[in-house]
């Protein structure tokens, strides 16, 4: 063994897990040009699962320094493998590709990170191996499509030490801590919330079955080794039961997230409506397992009443796109990760005084007043009406990041000592005993309830 090698190792480590200093060690940029010499805070970090969401995380962490790829793992080696290296190469990350990714734990002793970005059925036993290993994991979410992985995931990073970021980004996003931080908690903007309505529509054209690339599908063998019985699962695994949980599970659980953080509570029942009403032959040729449609109402008990709400996700209409929406008696807050869709309607019985305070703080922008209302045609405007509310922006945008950036800076500041996870493994499985939930109230047609003890992992 070279000792040399072993105490610049152990000093490496030992100074990612203290330091609370950044340091100039190479930033995955845009620009190519020659690559700077790895410093004692670089984090070493390994790529499981290069498809989609996998090259979207890659290319989120290119303007983090500091972080290093040196493995690529990916079952599919003629087509998001071969397309995830090429990138890395181009950008001088020096790195290993694998198909089994006990092998690349076996070999890769230099690592500090996984990256998981597999199918969600894939989620517990590579994070848990990955854990064992001695290695800081950011999972993507759906944290698992089974709570016995979850909860073997949860259980694991306990055992470890290690850390475990599950992949709700929303959690970093400098708009939604904002709102939490200074709107919801600090301010109170919004009195008592009563009401949270969310949705998430996406076309049909979002929403088709992917196919595969000519002369790109991988050997029968391989698939089924990986637990897939065609490349058309393989491609489209979120719509099939035992590898994903549907659109409910795939886009819901980012919203349904938020809706626990910003009430501070977990649901206490769900009662949902749903059903394969559209991706079923002739639209595809092979029929989805998961509901295409969903409906959703849960009842939250905050304080002295219930707070009711609704989510929605649909696949054959993009009509408003993705929101949530918190309604409390003295001001609604509409918001989404989107771009530019961030406001605060203040209550036209609250005097406009009660939120210039919050104005010249700078949690608000200056109101917006509605312009008069008039009565359409011969109409006359109902008594009962109430008057369009004014509005104020909210001050602090993504600056130009991907959507996931932030997310991942957390869990490398947290690496570092500079900063605790924002989405730890034990809220993760919160989330995902609540999302989870919708399939079964679907199947089962009815309300079911939750226990307390149905949260803890």
């Amino acid at each position: 063994m070279d000792n040399r090698k072993t105490v610049k190792e152990i000093d490496r480590r030992s100074f990612l897990r203290s330091t609370a200093a950044m340091g100039a060690g190479l930033a995955f940029s845009p620009i190519i040009g020659q690559a700077k010499a790895a410093s004692a805070d670089t984090i070493n970090v390994a790529l499981l699962g290069a498809g989609a969401q996998g090259q979207v995380l890659m290319n989120a962490c290119r303007n983090i320094p500091g972080i290093r790829f040196k493995a690529v793992c990916d079952i599919w080696t003629t087509y998001n493998q071969k397309r995830v290296s090429r990138t890395l190469k181009a950008y001088r990350h020096e790195h290993n590709t694998y198909v089994d990714y006990k092998e690349m734990l076996d070999k890769e002793k230099d690592l500090d990170a996984v990256i998981v970005a597999t199918p969600d059925f894939w989620h517990s036993p590579h994070t848990v191996a990955c854990l064992e290993a001695g290695l800081n994991v950011y999972c993507e979410k759906e944290m698992s499509n089974t709570l016995e992985g979850a909860k073997k995931m949860v259980e694991a990073a306990k055992k470890s030490g290690k850390l475990l970021q599950i992949g709700h980004q929303r959690r970093s996003n400098p708009r939604y801590r904002h709102v939490y931080d200074k709107l919801i908690t600090g301010a109170k903007l919004l009195g008592k919330i009563t009401t949270i309505n969310g949705q998430w529509n996406r076309s049909k054209t979002a929403c088709e079955d992917l196919g595969s690339p000519r002369n790109a599908a991988m050997d029968q063998a391989t698939l089924e080794k990986y637990g897939f019985n065609s490349m058309q699962q393989f491609r489209n695994w979120r719509w099939y039961k035992g590898l994903g949980g549907g659109p409910i599970v795939d886009l819901g659980s980012h919203q349904i997230d938020i809706y626990s953080w910003y009430l501070g509570t977990n649901p206490k029942s769900v009662m949902a409506n749903g059903g394969i009403d559209y991706w079923k032959p002739p639209v595809t040729e092979i029929a989805h397992d998961w509901y295409d449609n969903v409906m959703v109402i849960y009842e939250y008990e905050v304080g002295d009443r219930t707070v009711r709400a609704f989510y929605q996700t649909i696949t054959t209409n993009s009509s408003q796109g993705y929101f949530e929406t918190f309604m409390g008696d003295e001001g609604s807050l509409v918001i989404s990760e989107a771009a530019g869709r961030g406001i605060v309607y203040r209550e036209a019985w609250v005097p406009a005084e009660n939120w210039e305070k919050w104005v010249k703080m700078g949690f608000i922008k200056e109101p917006i007043e509605p312009e008069e209302e008039k009565s359409a045609g011969d109409a006359v405007l109902d008594v009962r009406e109430s008057p369009t509310p004014p509005s104020y922006d909210i001050p602090v945008t993504m600056e130009g990041k991907p959507y996931h950036q932030p997310h991942l800076e957390n869990f490398f500041d947290t690496i570092r000592g500079k900063a605790k996870l924002n989405c730890p493994a034990e809220i993760g499985y919160e989330t995902a005993v609540t999302v989870l939930k919708v399939n079964e109230a679907v199947e089962a047609g009815r309300k079911l309830e939750f226990k307390p003890e149905d949260f803890e992992a």
